[in-house]
This record gives structure tokens, C-alpha cells and sequence, in this order.
């Protein structure tokens, strides 16, 4: 898989005040309760961040993948939707590897969800990926 670095200036703008104060709540998160703790922990801890700032969310969002127009009975499982139009992957790993990349990815393409964060809270130093997803072109950018 790919990852194109999203070049329109104007959209990159939109976006990341988009997903902003949700990125805001995940610093918070990490800030206050700091590395090397479960992922679990940290969804915790966003519930009551996200709660808090009004931003709201569904924690554990299941949904049904396509595949010819039809939803198929397996689901998909996201950490968090946020304000509809968000997923949020929450990680606590030593690092983000392409496993992480493709898992949201993937999860985007198949709920046609044009925006994803992952966020990994193990490292001293959190890591924060953004995506955007062209439906029209099928390709996954970086922002």
C-alpha cells in the first residue's frame, strides 16, 4: 500500500482543524497519564476526554463492510467514531508499523469514511498519523 502526502493546501487546512480538538483530547490523554500503559487505559481516559470537550463519539463502533452494493455479516470493529465522520485507532505499541497503516486503511475504504487518525500512546513521545481518504480515486492520503 501506498500513502500519498496530501498536497492540496486548502483541504489539509480543513482537515486538521476538523480533527483538531480530537488529537487535542488524545495529547491530553497522553500528557496526564503518560506512556507504557494498555491500550484500554487510554480509551478509558478519551471516553472521559471526549465526554468533556463535547466531541462526540462511539466508542467501539461496529459496522458491516460491503462487497457488490451488499453489507456482508462479518463486522468490522473501530476504536472510536468521532462526530461522524472520524475513525480513531488507538494503539499502544513500541511503534507504528505498516500493520497499524493498513488496518485503518483498510477499515476506512470499507465504511467509506474519509478521515482516520491513529494514535499510538506507548511511546515517551506519542506518535499521531492522519488520513484522508479520496472516494472518488480510492487513495489514502497523509496530513
Amino acid at each position: 500500500m501506498y500513502i500519498e502526502q496530501l498536497n492540496d493546501v486548502v483541504l489539509k487546512g480543513k482537515l486538521k482543524k476538523f480533527v483538531y480538538d480530537i488529537v487535542g483530547c488524545c495529547q491530553e490523554v497522553h500528557s496526564e497519564k503518560g506512556p507504557e500503559l494498555t491500550e484500554y487505559v487510554y480509551q478509558d481516559c478519551l471516553k472521559i476526554a471526549f465526554d468533556d470537550a463535547h466531541i462526540p463519539y462511539k466508542k467501539e463502533h461496529h459496522f458491516h463492510p460491503t462487497f457488490r452494493g451488499r453489507k456482508i455479516d462479518s463486522t468490522l470493529r473501530v476504536d472510536f467514531f468521532c462526530k461522524d465522520k472520524v475513525f480513531l485507532e488507538c494503539k499502544a505499541i513500541e511503534e507504528i508499523s505498516f500493520h497499524e497503516r493498513i488496518q485503518l486503511t483498510n477499515y476506512m475504504r470499507n465504511a467509506g469514511i474519509r478521515i482516520g487518525i491513529l494514535y499510538n500512546f506507548a511511546p515517551v513521545i506519542a506518535e499521531c498519523e492522519k488520513f484522508y481518504l479520496d472516494i472518488i480515486t480510492n487513495t489514502i492520503y497523509y496530513f
